[in-house]
């Protein structure tokens, strides 16, 4: 991908026959949000799929007023005027797909956390109310919801080793923790036209994990 230019909000690589855009947005804030999207619908036109799976990942115990409300907005708020905000172009179009990340631990939540789970539950509720809402323009809205996934971010967490994974993974059924193409190929099915009638849907993707807990 190219560097981006100083005067535009976006660097954009074509290859293989696509092409990409890179959209500065601030889920935590509304203006950015519709900037982005008209940002994308000028350059490439109107989505007809959204994949909602940044996170504004908790840095505190998220219990102060400021804390908690920072959480809900940029990870529930947000997603949910994102998804507003591309389904004019969806509807026009008559088909769309919508896939919203959420996370296992809003039924197994975290000590340290509040915002966190809990904005990811109200994502959740939000995402059956687009899929009753929204199936007879051809939009189809999901959620996937990771169990503990060993990307960079988690094995960079300080307390979090070999021996947790290692132990994580004994708990679970298939033997092992959930990477990110686990994650991302059941986000390319449900954002895909392989997807026909799948609709509000939770996919757990931990590996059975959920059932041992």
């Amino acid at each position: 991908m190219t560097a981006r230019p100083p005067s535009r909000r976006y660097a954009q690589t074509e290859g293989a026959g696509g092409r990409a855009v890179g959209v500065r947005m601030d889920q935590g804030d509304p203006e950015s949000i519709s900037a982005a999207v008209a940002d994308v619908e000028r350059t490439l036109g109107g989505p007809h799929v959204l994949v909602a799976n940044a996170v504004a990942w908790p840095t505190s115990s998220e219990h102060s007023w400021t804390d908690l409300t920072a959480g809900l907005a940029a990870n529930a708020a947000g997603p949910v005027a994102l998804v507003e905000a591309v389904l004019p172009a969806m509807r026009s179009a008559g088909w769309g797909r919508v896939v919203l990340v959420s996370t296992d631990i809003v039924d197994q939540p975290l000590a340290s956390a509040a915002a966190y789970p809990a904005a990811k539950g109200a994502l959740e509720a939000a995402a059956r109310v687009f899929a009753v809402r929204e199936a007879r323009h051809g939009v189809l809205t999901n959620v996937v919801r990771p169990g503990f996934t060993l990307t960079e971010r988690a094995l960079s967490t300080p307390g979090l080793g070999q021996a947790v994974v290692d132990a994580e993974g004994e708990q679970t059924p298939t033997g092992r923790v959930c990477t990110p193409e686990d994650v991302a190929s059941a986000v390319t099915y449900l954002g895909s036209g392989a997807n026909g009638h799948v609709n509000g849907e939770l996919l757990s993707v931990a590996g059975g994990r959920q059932l041992t807990r």
